[in-house]
């Protein structure tokens, strides 16, 4: 049975007090009697624990306690991009014609915790969302892998939430995902890191994501959509560069976010008609009419579960806040 496990402090405790691992019963926490200071120490030399804890064991309220990201900030933060076809669509592209895995990377330093406060910076007007099931690695990959779809549990340790949040008046005009996609607080993670057992990894296309703005719905697909799945990226990823223990792949986002193409003819005129710096003060000028775009006070609630519930990766929801 698949294991929902935090990353806590006790609430008001102290900064000098170092974060705990626990696994959820309900509205209680069994914690784990051994620390671990990155998540790589967790799924190396935690994971036998928690998937032996009971629920007799479950003796802290989670009321009582701060969630911070089950993925640390020393580990690597890699995504995918245009992975959906609804998204490759809104994007303007076609995705019968997508030969390649879009890969790129965002900072660590950007990663913050599921109920964290994501901060606009005082310069970007256009804050865009985008919810993702993250992937996070059991073990090091230092060279070259075939990862079968059926042995997904050798290589993977669980999932949890990204909302990969992005500053799409940096990201698109300069041609930079890294910069777009990187401020500090743009990399909410969690609130569980879900433990899955080896025959629960090929239920992972059956996880449904849900993002709600305000209440509102967003985005809704399930994870079997996506274009390239994991074991194809974790095959071609290992091919590229070291993966380590604790590492995390953001496998890309459904339709539904602010930013949408403005169609192949309006971009066509665009590009025979005005020059780079003309088509983009119009982009930015457009899409700061546009409703969709995240707000100061704007809340978003992330959830990605099976319609059975069987998995579940709990609820994310983070506030917008401008940069003081």
């Amino acid at each position: 049975m698949a294991v929902q496990v935090i990353r806590y402090q006790r609430s008001g405790s102290q900064a000098s007090h170092e974060p705990q691992w626990g696994v959820v019963f309900g509205d209680k926490l069994a914690p784990l009697a051994d620390s671990f200071a990155t998540t790589g120490e967790f799924v190396q030399h935690g994971l036998q624990a928690a998937m032996a804890v009971t629920e007799r064991e479950a003796t802290l309220a989670l009321s009582g306690l701060t969630l911070l990201s089950p993925v640390t900030s020393n580990q690597q933060f890699m995504c995918q991009g245009i992975n959906y076809p609804s998204h490759i669509r809104e994007s303007g592209l076609d995705p019968d014609n997508l030969p390649f895995n879009c890969i790129f990377t965002k900072a660590s330093s950007c990663i913050s915790g599921p109920f964290d406060d994501v901060i606009r910076p005082r310069h970007v007007k256009l804050l865009d969302y985008e919810i993702e099931l993250g992937l996070v690695l059991k073990k090091d990959l230092l060279s070259e892998v075939d990862v079968p779809a059926d042995k997904l549990h050798d290589y993977l340790a669980g999932v949890t939430i990204v909302n990969d949040v992005s500053a799409r008046d940096v990201q698109l005009p300069q041609g930079q995902f890294y910069k777009g996609k990187s401020y500090r607080t743009f990399g909410p993670v969690g609130p569980y890191l879900l433990l899955l057992e080896p025959e629960e990894w090929q239920r992972v296309s059956a996880l449904r994501m849900t993002l709600e703005v305000n209440g509102q719905v967003r985005q809704q697909d399930v994870c079997g959509s996506m274009v390239n799945q994991p074991q194809t990226t974790l095959t071609e990823l290992s091919g590229l560069q070291n993966l380590y223990a604790g590492d995390l792949i953001a496998t890309g986002t459904p339709a539904g976010c602010a930013a949408q193409s403005p169609g192949k003819l309006a971009m066509l005129a665009a590009k025979v008609l005005l020059s780079d710096a003309q088509k983009w003060r119009i982009f930015i000028k457009g899409g700061m009419k546009n409703p969709g775009y995240l707000q100061p006070n704007d809340v978003m609630t992330l959830s990605i579960r099976t319609d059975d519930g069987a998995l579940d990766l709990g609820t994310q929801r983070t506030r917008v806040v401008a940069q003081a």
